[in-house]
């Protein structure tokens, strides 16, 4: 029941921002108004980066729509009817929607990232979600010192997935076909939350994503991983999340390449800065040209993450690299 990968394999590679209120994988209180997050959500400048993306030749474009800060850069009415913040953190601007209206008639497909968990840092949406683990809460990425827990939750988070299955879903049907796809970050703990033959699980989850999409592609992340995996049958591809060790083929047979792994997409997310959305970049271009060749002659795809400007432009030094990339791989 996987959805046709074809169109994701022949892109070949494409870009991932991270847009947030803080920084990516922060573990502090952000220090930010919902008048400043809207400001700069306003101020992202869609046409600038469209063009710098048609530049580079990048087959798709990855941005996320909010991560622990609790700010997401896309309204939500589901989401503000449970967690009740007065004003809303979720901005103003479809942020999402101005992405795919400026990208889709250039031939850049529109995806998004997503948390498999509430924000982490914002302790009235996490209580009124309902995603207080009662044991265990480190292995999802909390801090249990940052919330109460809500009498009645359960080990798998039962409340909390139907809310955010809700949650997804209003954007899902939202932008329909004009998002490709989600990768779905934090699914560590799925032994006790999604591995079930009954709702909620990864089908249920999956199903909610694409409620307004059957043909988006949804990725499901474990972790930073090599070899690279896949989680579980409902995905489409594989979040393939590297740090440090780049997969390649072996003749010992550990680490070997190909289209599918366990019938998902081949797929790699990694970073060209210094860390994720920061810094300039680490490699030569020789090795990201060389890296992603090799993925591709796979018939494997690759995500690179870029560091941008606070108007959402590519910084000059990772988009010169990734021009050189279009120009030896277009």
């Amino acid at each position: 029941m996987r959805a046709n990968t074809d169109w994701f394999r022949d892109a070949r590679w494409g870009v991932f921002v991270h847009y947030l209120a803080d920084f990516a994988s922060n573990t502090d209180v952000p220090d930010i108004g919902v008048d400043d997050w809207n400001r700069r959500v306003d101020g992202f400048d869609v046409r600038g980066l469209a063009d710098q993306l048609e530049a580079c030749g990048a087959g798709y474009f990855f941005i996320t729509i909010g991560q622990n800060s609790g700010f997401y850069l896309s309204p939500n009415a589901t989401y503000d009817a449970i967690v009740g913040h007065e004003p809303s953190r979720c901005s103003r601007r479809d942020l999402v929607a101005d992405l795919a209206a400026e990208l889709t008639p250039r031939g850049i497909r529109m995806m998004v990232y997503f948390t498999a968990c509430a924000p982490a840092l914002d302790r009235q949406a996490i209580e009124r979600l309902k995603c207080t683990p009662p044991n265990d809460a480190r292995k999802i990425g909390f801090h249990p010192e940052l919330y109460a827990y809500q009498e009645g939750v359960d080990d798998r988070l039962t409340e909390f997935q139907g809310f955010w299955e809700q949650v997804v879903r209003e954007w899902s049907l939202r932008w329909g076909t004009h998002c490709s796809g989600w990768w779905i970050d934090g699914c560590y703990n799925a032994d006790v939350m999604y591995r079930h033959s009954e709702a909620p699980n990864f089908a249920s989850f999956a199903a909610a994503l694409k409620a307004g999409n059957p043909d988006s592609l949804v990725a499901f992340n474990p972790g930073v991983m090599v070899p690279v995996i896949s989680h579980t049958e409902h995905e489409d591809y594989t979040a393939g999340e590297i740090s440090d060790a780049f997969p390649a083929p072996s003749m010992y047979g550990r680490r070997r390449l190909g289209r599918y792994v366990d019938g998902a997409q081949y797929h790699i997310l990694t970073y060209l800065g210094e860390g994720w959305g920061q810094g300039d970049p680490r490699f030569p271009d020789e090795f990201v040209i060389g890296y992603t060749r090799l993925v591709n002659a796979h018939e494997g795809v690759i995500t690179w993450d870029t560091a941008t400007t606070r108007e959402g432009l590519i910084t000059p030094r990772c988009l010169d690299q990734l021009k050189a990339l279009g120009r030896a791989t277009r």
